[in-house]
């Protein structure tokens, strides 16, 4: 009887057939192998235009000293400087762009150990999920990294004689590390969704937790941005937006889940 029940449940929730522990590492091999060369197509498609999206990671530079009435001006001090920076770009670049190709890959490769009722919330979170990082990088390149460097640049320390001059390579590194790190932390409402799917928290304690979670997002914008209201709202705003519309989407989504149990408890009747 027992047996009968758990093959129901399974066919009710669309189990996939399990697969081996040989079957598992072959597909993780298959799954890695296609992210990868992902990448590296990813990678020489941002090579060849390369000096394009240098641009866009140097132009804010530029950008803010003319705003302080400054001539941009910055330096190459080891031969390959710029041939590594122009690599390295590259190849931040070259994530950003195959972002969605590897959360599909990642999608590929646990979908077959998921219920049907959980597939489906996959095939929304993957595409979210890439969207999501590639917005938050986008969104530090265009409007944070203008407002963060204008301050940086423009600060005045009281001494006249005193000149910002930037060295490629620590330029180039700040704005990549940053790019990825908004990218990354774009992704808030893909671990709020998953910890309520979990359990670990719920719609009611997202809600009530609002103040804190502003308070909280408020002062994490002021640690990852200059230290003027301006650059710290660009970020906190963002985010703050993002959870609300993730309690929305939780919240949408609960109701129709209780609405079809409801709707299938009176059929059993």
């Amino acid at each position: 009887m027992a047996e009968t029940e758990n093959k129901d449940i399974n066919k009710e929730d669309g189990k996939m057939k399990s697969m081996s522990l040989g079957d598992h590492l072959e597909e993780l091999r298959l799954r890695l192998f296609l992210a990868i060369a992902g990448l590296i197509v990813g990678f020489i498609i941002a090579l060849i235009f390369g000096k394009f999206l240098f641009g866009i990671v140097v132009e804010p530079y530029a950008d803010a000293v003319k705003l302080t009435g400054g001539t941009p001006h910055m330096q190459a001090i080891k031969p390959a400087e710029k041939f590594l920076m122009y690599l390295k770009t590259s190849l931040i670049f070259g994530l950003i762009f195959t972002a969605p190709w590897v959360f599909y890959q990642i999608w590929k490769f646990i979908a077959p150990g998921l219920y049907k009722n959980e597939t489906k919330f996959v095939y929304i979170v993957t595409p979210a999920s890439a969207a999501l990082f590639v917005g938050g990088a986008t969104f530090f390149l265009t409007v944070i990294a203008p407002l963060a460097l204008k301050f940086f640049i423009g600060f005045d320390v009281g001494v006249d004689y005193v000149e910002t001059n930037l060295t490629l390579d620590h330029y180039v590194d700040f704005m990549l590390a940053l790019t990825l790190a908004f990218g990354i932390a774009f992704q808030l409402p893909i671990v709020i969704f998953f910890a309520e799917k979990l359990g670990l928290v719920t719609v009611e304690k997202l809600r009530k937790g609002r103040k804190f979670v502003f308070l909280g997002l408020f002062v994490a914008a002021a640690g990852a941005t200059p230290p003027d209201p301006v650059s710290m709202l660009s970020l906190a705003a963002p985010l703050y937006v993002l959870y609300e519309g993730t309690i929305i989407v939780c919240a949408m989504l609960k109701r129709d889940s209780k609405k079809k149990e409801t709707e299938s408890a009176e059929k059993d009747e």
